[in-house]
């Protein structure tokens, strides 16, 4: 069974790739440049607007994993939000479409938990919960999911669709505000959040990977959504203590009330980051577990352990590597 992983080069797509290969799988990568993340599985380098390449680099293939997109935008291009919706819902069509000419078998597409909102409250929300993005990145993502499902559930295609909608994923290298967690936990300044109340849905890196592998073979995924996490819902301090003990710490949190901790952050233009930091979005993966007969192989405590302690472990190689060199 050969697999296509887009956007192989990422955080996601790198390990992804090597967990296929690990696990017996044929694997062909799709990067758009050479990369340091290409390894001794087939890469191949291009562009997904390039409709040449893509029939090419689809030939052959049993299974697509759609990882590639664009999460962030910078500078001027933050003001123009069509190049975002244009890669992430328009090439996502295209690449589908000429997936299904290819004879691709199954097309599964990586979304966000974004379609779902910014915040559930205490509640889980699952597969039936209404979507309500917020954000650009989540609103291309949503429309691409609408459009595919249109196509290839509604539709008489024979390539079959899956959808999965990961929250928050973590591991030693993950970007964003996990990496900023990790290095605020690593600086030994106090933290202002054991009063924090909240839960949060993660899913570790290799439980994300150990999942996709599963939906790429087990049948009943065919045509399904998923919502998919650890299936540990942990307070923020409860991640900070696993954090601190994977690098060797004692934790160091004090209490302040979270209203003013809202309150700051709204004045500094930091109310998104306090809330993805104290406010709570829960995810219910029954679904996954009772269709798929899945359960994520690592706990999420153990894996955040493990994620502060390779963090720390990087960082120290980084740190003695101009002395090596001289």
């Amino acid at each position: 069974m050969k697999i296509l992983v887009t956007g192989a080069s990422g955080f996601i797509g790198r390990s992804l790739c090597l967990d296929l290969q690990a696990k017996g799988f044929a694997v062909r990568a799709l990067m758009r440049k050479p990369s340091a993340a290409a390894a001794d599985y087939e890469c191949l380098f291009g562009e997904l607007d390039n409709e040449e390449f893509l029939s090419e680099a689809l030939s052959g293939v049993d299974i697509v994993v759609h990882l590639a997109g664009r999460a962030h935008q910078f500078g001027k291009a933050a003001k123009d939000v069509s190049a975002m919706f244009k890669v992430n819902r328009d090439f996502t069509l295209r690449l589908a479409s000429i997936a299904e000419q290819r004879g691709v078998k199954r097309f599964i597409f990586v979304s966000s938990i974004g379609v779902n909102g910014v915040e559930t409250g205490l509640a889980p929300i699952d597969e039936t919960s209404p979507a309500t993005p917020v954000k650009d990145y989540a609103l291309s993502k949503y429309e691409a999911e609408v459009a595919l499902s249109r196509a290839y559930i509604e539709g008489a295609s024979g390539m079959e669709l899956v959808i999965i909608r990961p929250p928050l994923v973590y591991a030693a290298n993950a970007p964003g505000n996990f990496q900023r967690l990790l290095k605020l936990v690593r600086s030994g300044l106090p933290l202002p959040f054991s009063g924090v109340a909240n839960r949060r849905s993660m899913i570790s890196l290799d439980n994300l990977t150990d999942f996709i592998r599963v939906c790429a073979i087990h049948p009943d995924a065919a045509g399904e959504l998923f919502l998919v996490s650890d299936g540990d819902d942990l307070a923020l301090p409860e991640i900070i203590d696993a954090l601190s003990v994977g690098m060797g710490k004692r934790p160091r949190v004090f209490y302040f009330p979270v209203k003013l901790i809202y309150a700051a952050g709204q004045l500094v233009g930091k109310r998104a980051l306090v809330t993805q930091l104290c406010g709570s979005f829960v995810v219910n993966p029954a679904k996954a577990m009772k269709l798929l007969g899945w359960t994520p192989p690592f706990s999420s405590r153990n894996e955040l352990v493990r994620s502060a302690r390779e963090f720390m472990l990087s960082a120290e190689k980084c740190r003695s590597r101009p002395e090596q060199s001289e």
